[in-house]
């Protein structure tokens, strides 16, 4: 397990088209009741945010998890972020992964998902980005929203109306994923752009999460907690006390001002 930087109460920061930004955020992590190891790795590194689950099964997805957050983390501080340095960032994560300790021929493998604040059309704008089956949600006026797309073999069956996402949450092959970083494959994610706005809440997650909560219980402990760093360590903990059957790590984003206007009342349905 690796995580790279750490919560913070406030942060301001000056974007590239003159614009302000006010975060807080928090990340938490725990290996569960199941596992030996904790292969999942987080970084919270402005302007980006993300979760690599490396996976289980595998040889070495400790190396793999680290390799992704490491690389994601050079770009902390940057005046101005995009896809293409994401991209850039993935691709490097996996010639890390090749040299790394305890990896054989046959590689290893991560799922990444995250967010980066950047500036787009001119205006400050999410880049929400995903590979494999870990999660970004955002909550707004106390609506839960995936914004992200399982890769995933029991997703494929509910687009193809084979299995519904009830029996999708409760399939045998519901570890099993359709695309990684890793295994000397060019990485290829997903990308959506979404406007910053204050009072919007980001979760990221990694599956440990989801396996244990349903979205009800998600949007439950988001609305219940209005700081992000209770809203992750209550995440974590009720994950834990449902199961915990797999690594479970967790971060929560909160846009509390742009260009000095807060939420009015906040978004998220809570009072801070």
């Amino acid at each position: 397990m690796t995580h790279i930087g750490q919560d913070s109460t406030s942060f301001t920061a000056t974007l590239p088209s003159g614009d302000t930004v006010t975060l807080a955020w928090s990340g938490k992590t725990d290996v569960g009741h199941r596992r030996e190891v904790n292969e999942d790795s987080l970084v919270l590194a402005f302007p980006v945010f993300a979760v690599a689950d490396g996976m289980g099964g595998h040889s070495a997805g400790d190396v793999a998890s680290r390799a992704v957050v490491t690389r994601l983390a050079e770009n902390a501080g940057a005046s101005a972020i995009d896809a293409e340095a994401i991209d850039g960032s993935l691709s490097l994560a996996v010639e890390d992964m090749a040299s790394g300790a305890g990896v054989t021929d046959l590689g290893t493998g991560t799922t990444v998902t995250g967010a980066a604040l950047a500036v787009v059309s001119g205006v400050p704008q999410w880049i929400v980005f995903n590979i494999g089956d870990s999660r970004v949600y955002q909550l707004t006026s106390g609506v839960l929203e995936q914004l992200t797309i399982d890769h995933s073999v029991v997703q494929e069956m509910v687009d193809a109306g084979r299995i519904t996402r009830e029996e999708a949450d409760v399939h045998p092959h519901g570890n099993v994923i359709t695309r990684a970083v890793g295994f000397h494959e060019p990485p290829i994610p997903d990308y959506r752009i979404l406007p910053a706005r204050p009072g919007m809440r980001l979760l990221i997650c990694s599956d440990g999460l989801t396996k244990e909560l349903t979205p009800y219980g998600i949007r439950h402990f988001l609305l219940s907690n209005p700081r992000p760093e209770a809203a992750a360590r209550a995440l974590v903990e009720a994950a834990l006390d449902n199961g915990g059957r797999d690594n479970v790590t967790v971060i929560v984003v909160d846009v509390l001002a742009l260009n000095g206007e807060a939420a009015t009342p906040p978004d998220l349905g809570v009072a801070r």
